[in-house]
C-alpha cells in the first residue's frame, strides 16, 4: 500500500506525469467515459476531467481515496466522478468506458496483483476499441559493473574472525531497488519481455537474455527496467541513461562478482511467477568463455531469501494436517459474528469475554475486531 507521501512523491515525477497527462489529452474527447484504475489520491482523475471527459470512475481499495474526492469536490468537477472504494476485480460499473488510465506498477510492471487488475477491467469494462492507458510496457535487462551496489547489498555477511557465508548466501537472494547510471551497464541492455496490454493475461512471465561481452569487466548482476509507451509516440523510459525518475532500476545480485573477458557468453534465464500478493523471482546465470568453457554458473531465487526453518516449509507441506492456534481460533470467533446483525463493540466484547488471556478489556478487543472488519466485511 502506498501513504499520501509516495502518491505526492509520484505527482511530483515530471517525467511520469508530463507523459500521463499528454497520453489523457490525446484520448479523451467530451463524451469520454474514463475509468481511473487504481486512482490513489486521484490526480489523473483531475487531469481527465480537465481534458473534458464527461464521466470519471475513481476505482482504488486504499482509503486514499478520501484524498481525491477531496481534491475534486475543490477543483470544481466532483459532479463528473464516481469514487468507489473497493478492488477492481469485484466493480460492476453501470456502463462501458472509452478510456482506461493506470499505474498500478511498482518498480517494475510485474508488482502484487497489476495484470490482473489490467485484464479483468479490460474485459468487462473497455468499449471495443477503446484506449489503453499505457499501452505495452518492456522489461529491460543489462548486466552492471556496480561496485558499490554490490558492497551494499552483502554489508555485513563478512568480518574479520568470523564465516558468515550462511548471510551472503541469503543477501543475494533479495532484490535491491536501485539508481544506476550508464557507466554501470557493462552488458548492453537487451529487452527480456513485452507485455502488451491489449491482450496480456496474468500469469508466469519467462524468457532468456544472452550476451556475448564486448569488453573486459567485473559483473555484479543483473538490472531491469522498463520502458513505456502510454499512448502511440508517448511514453518513458526508466532505464539508467534516462532522466530519473520515481521508478528507478531494480538489481539482481550475483552470489559473487565475476570477471568478464571480451568474448564471454553470459545466459540468464529469468522467471517471474505470482503467487500471493506478489511475485517470485528466479534468475539462472551461466556464464562461459568463448571456447565454450564453464566459468560461472548460478541459480537464484527470491524464494530463499528469507531463512526458512523445518518447522516453517514442514507447516506448508501439502501432506500437513493443520489445526488452528489461538490467533487463529480469535479471527475463527470474530468472523463467525459478523452475520450483519452484530455491531463491532458487541463482537469485541463476545471476544474479550471468550478469550481473557489475549484481551484484558473489550477496548483491546475492538482494534482486532476493526481489522477484520475492514478487511472482510462488505
Amino acid at each position: 500500500m502506498y501513504n499520501v507521501a509516495d502518491y505526492g512523491a509520484m505527482i511530483a515525477d515530471r517525467v511520469r506525469m508530463d507523459a500521463y497527462a499528454r497520453a489523457l489529452r490525446a484520448a479523451i474527447t467530451p463524451e469520454s467515459v474514463v475509468l481511473d484504475l487504481g486512482a490513489g489520491t486521484g490526480i489523473f482523475t483531475l487531469l481527465a476531467c480537465r481534458f473534458g471527459a464527461r464521466r470519471v470512475y475513481a476505482i482504488d481499495p486504499d482509503s486514499a481515496l478520501q484524498v481525491a474526492r477531496e481534491a475534486a469536490a475543490a477543483n470544481g468537477c466532483a459532479d463528473r466522478v464516481e469514487f468507489v472504494q473497493a478492488s477492481s476485480t469485484e466493480v460492476t460499473l453501470p456502463e462501458n468506458v472509452d478510456v482506461i488510465v493506470s499505474d498500478l506498477r511498482g518498480l517494475l510492471p510485474l508488482f502484487n496483483h497489476h495484470l490482473k487488475s489490467i485484464a479483468d477491467a479490460r474485459r468487462r469494462f473497455l468499449k471495443s476499441g477503446g484506449w489503453l492507458i499505457p499501452q505495452r510496457d518492456t522489461l529491460w535487462a543489462a548486466a552492471v559493473e556496480a561496485p558499490e551496489l554490490y558492497a551494499s547489498v552483502v554489508a555485513g555477511c563478512s568480518e574479520d574472525g568470523f564465516d558468515l557465508v550462511a548471510a551472503r548466501k541469503f543477501a543475494t537472494q533479495i532484490l535491491r531497488k536501485a539508481q544506476l547510471e550508464e557507466r554501470h551497464v557493462l552488458l548492453e541492455a537487451q529487452p527480456w519481455l513485452i507485455l502488451d496490454y491489449a491482450i496480456q493475461e496474468e500469469g508466469e512471465a519467462s524468457g532468456q537474455v544472452t550476451w556475448t561481452a564486448a569488453r573486459a569487466g567485473t559483473a555484479h548482476g543483473l538490472a531491469l527496467w522498463f520502458e513505456t509507451v502510454l499512448a502511440e509516440g508517448i511514453g518513458f523510459s526508466t532505464g539508467p541513461a534516462a532522466p530519473k525518475t520515481i521508478y528507478r532500476q531494480v538489481f539482481y545480485p550475483w552470489p559473487e562478482p565475476v570477471v568478464l573477458a571480451a568474448g564471454d557468453v553470459v545466459a540468464v534465464a529469468l522467471r517471474a511467477n505470482p503467487v500471493g500478493e506478489d511475485y517470485i523471482w528466479r534468475w539462472d546465470t551461466c556464464v562461459r568463455t568463448p571456447a565454450g568453457l564453464p566459468k560461472a554458473e548460478f541459480q537464484q531465487s527470491t524464494f530463499f531469501g528469507a531463512p526458512l526453518t523445518p518447522e516453517r516449509l514442514r507447516k506448508r507441506a501439502s501432506d500437513y494436517v493443520p489445526s488452528l492456534g489461538l490467533e487463529g481460533d480469535i479471527e475463527r470467533f470474530i468472523l463467525a459474528r459478523m452475520d450483519g446483525a452484530s455491531s463491532l463493540e458487541l463482537i469485541a466484547r463476545q471476544a474479550a469475554e471468550r478469550f481473557p488471556q489475549r484481551f484484558a478489556r473489550w477496548e483491546d478487543a475492538l482494534g482486532r475486531v476493526s481489522d477484520l472488519s475492514q478487511r472482510y466485511s462488505r
